[in-house]
């Protein structure tokens, strides 16, 4: 049975660093040729970074992806790394119009070339393309009808593209037509709770359905709002574990295969048993077999609990979308409350304390303990703390609405608020800090923030995080610090006071807000499943509650337009995923 040593390059890219990420793959393409590698596969996209979005529409970038690929292949031939196949992906273009009607030639494809020898031996355009959540793949690409299958040291490999996994048919009912040992799928597969289960079971069907050992490589990283979380696998036929990557961080995965002896020459058009038909067409690299060598065992790296791997996806944001975009350093308002606290800390394990700002804001309102409270946190984790008290300002704001009946109200708590966020930009700019925002997302579902007041902000690292969820992630950093011998990131009394804006003499959230364990399970039900009042009201929800609420949420849509973006760690998050109009006048009939 031949045998091949395949490498899966786990690696972060950036979007448009079309250098930079051909940089990358020769390193990682030498690094798997020092562990003796025959293939190596990179992440879908690897080379323009995922997901370009409207760049693909811009012929220039689609056109500078073409040469890159060709440049790249003729780089790692000079290199010495020619005798090693590397697979990538790239933005291609669709060279034939003819069976596309209404798609002329020249329109992009997300594609994946093998490169063997100096030259682009293959290519692949990703035939099922995603169109939901935060994929809008119909809006650009053309899919692809044809599947290369390459003989490879007496092995037939096919390639295939994320999406083609999660749907039936296609590229993997055609390997299995055409009998191949290997598929190799190339991803740009985001990060949500829990779906690294989901994932493991999915490519486990796939390889039976295909009949094949399952190479599955997946991204790191952040960019913008999505978060690439890695835990690559490879899969035997049987649905045995052969391979697997550690999650959230970059890594080459070498594992030895044992696989069939390449034994079918069916070419031409199969039925893909999804309505459509695809063409395998074949290329030969090297027929026979490699001498047998003493295989090694692939890595099994341990997974992470479910909040250690909500931690990291933040923290993996966090650095990424700061570093990528320019900035050495962060600043963020430090309440004394919750949220702020748990963002401070991701920042710090994101950038290094070092990099932290933090300011206090005290207004007339602002309780004591509440400044002695982020000051503790700032210094036992050594964070550049700086006390600036508003009061002064705010006063002059009231006295100039004087003449015309001064502020009351919501008005008058806003703008405490407003003048913490004119402060928190005006020290971002000075000193060229990125402002962090640190609502959560059942503030932002509930329109429970002060747009321009701590709405202010470039990332809000949070926003995708539900308020039992944040206090949940706080006792776990504490607990890790505490398993660790270090000292707790986050005094124990932010956890347990009750929230407050402290806005107003007295204030809790819970004065204008239900309870946040139920507020939030309420949340989760209408904002990311969809149901409706009916449904909640079914569910066992107070009717009085739900209407509440789902009043609330609608009514916010035009805040959370204007807030800035945050990692997505849920199915549906506010932004990419759930899009609704901001003028809108459907409400559910039930609440009337």
């Amino acid at each position: 049975m031949p045998q091949l040593r395949v490498a899966l390059a786990q690696i972060d890219v950036t979007v448009g660093d079309l250098t930079g990420n051909a940089d990358c793959v020769v390193r990682e393409t030498a690094h798997a040729a020092a562990e003796g590698a025959h293939l190596v596969a990179f992440p879908e996209m690897a080379l323009t970074g995922y997901p370009p979005e409207d760049l693909v529409l811009r012929r220039s970038f689609v056109r500078a992806s073409q040469a890159a690929v060709h440049r790249l292949a003729e780089r790692l031939a000079g290199d010495g790394y020619g005798d090693i196949a590397v697979v990538v992906g790239y933005l291609d273009a669709c060279p034939d119009p003819a069976e596309r009607v209404g798609r002329p030639a020249g329109e992009p494809q997300n594609a994946a070339a093998i490169l063997y020898d100096g030259r682009v031996v293959a290519t692949y355009a990703k035939h099922h393309l995603p169109n939901y959540g935060v994929f809008d793949e119909f809006r650009y690409f053309v899919p692809g009808d044809v599947l290369p299958v390459v003989r490879l040291h007496g092995v037939d490999v096919a390639l295939t593209i994320c999406e083609d996994l999660w749907q039936a048919g296609g590229p993997i009912a055609v390997a299995r037509q055409a009998e191949v040992g290997l598929v190799v799928n190339i991803n740009g597969s985001p990060y949500e709770r829990h779906k690294d289960d989901v994932r493991c079971e999915l490519v486990r069907r796939r390889a039976a359905e295909a009949g094949a050992t399952l190479a599955y490589v997946n991204m790191v990283g952040g960019q913008d709002e999505l978060v690439f979380d890695g835990d690559s696998i490879v899969v035997d036929r049987d649905g045995a574990v052969l391979a697997r990557a550690a999650q959230f961080c970059e890594q080459l995965l070498v594992v030895d295969l044992d696989l069939p002896a390449a034994r079918s020459d069916t070419g031409g058009w199969l039925d893909a048993e999804d309505g459509t038909r695809m063409r395998v067409d074949r290329a030969v690299l090297s027929s026979d077999a490699r001498p047998a060598y003493d295989a090694r065992p692939g890595e099994i790296a341990p997974r992470l609990d479910d909040l250690a791997e909500t931690w990291a996806a933040l923290v993996t944001g966090v650095r990424d979308y700061t570093r990528k975009n320019g900035f050495g350093s962060v600043l963020l308002g430090l309440s004394g409350g919750i949220d702020s606290a748990v963002v401070a800390t991701i920042a710090a394990d994101a950038l290094g304390a070092d990099a932290v700002h933090v300011v206090g804001l005290p207004s007339r309102y602002s309780s004591e303990h509440s400044v002695a409270d982020a000051e503790e946190l700032a210094t036992r984790q050594g964070l550049h703390w700086t006390l600036l008290p508003i009061g002064g300002v705010v006063d002059a704001y009231e006295k100039a609405f004087a003449d015309i009946g001064g502020l009351h109200g919501i008005a008058e708590e806003n703008l405490q608020a407003r003048v913490r966020g004119t402060a928190w930009m005006a020290m971002s700019n000075l000193q060229g800090h990125l402002m962090l925002t640190a609502g959560n997302k059942s503030e932002l579902a509930t329109g429970f923030s002060t747009l321009y007041g701590d709405t202010a902000g470039g990332f809000a690292p949070i926003k995708d995080v539900p308020k039992t969820l944040v206090w949940e992630l706080a006792r776990w950093r504490n607990g890790v610090a505490a398993e660790r011998g270090e000292v707790e990131p986050i005094p124990a009394q932010i956890i347990t006071k009750p929230p407050s804006a402290e806005l107003a003499p007295g204030q809790v959230d819970t004065d204008r807000l239900p309870p946040y364990e139920l507020l939030d399970e309420v949340l989760i039900a209408y904002v990311e499943q969809d149901k409706g009042h009916e449904e909640l009201v079914a569910a066992g929800y107070d009717a009085e509650l739900v209407a509440k609420v789902i009043r609330m949420v609608d009514a916010a849509e035009w805040k959370r337009r204007q807030y800035p973006p945050g990692p997505k760690i849920s199915p549906k998050n506010f932004g990419r995923d759930r899009r609704l109009p901001i003028t809108n006048a459907w409400r559910d009939p039930v609440q009337h």
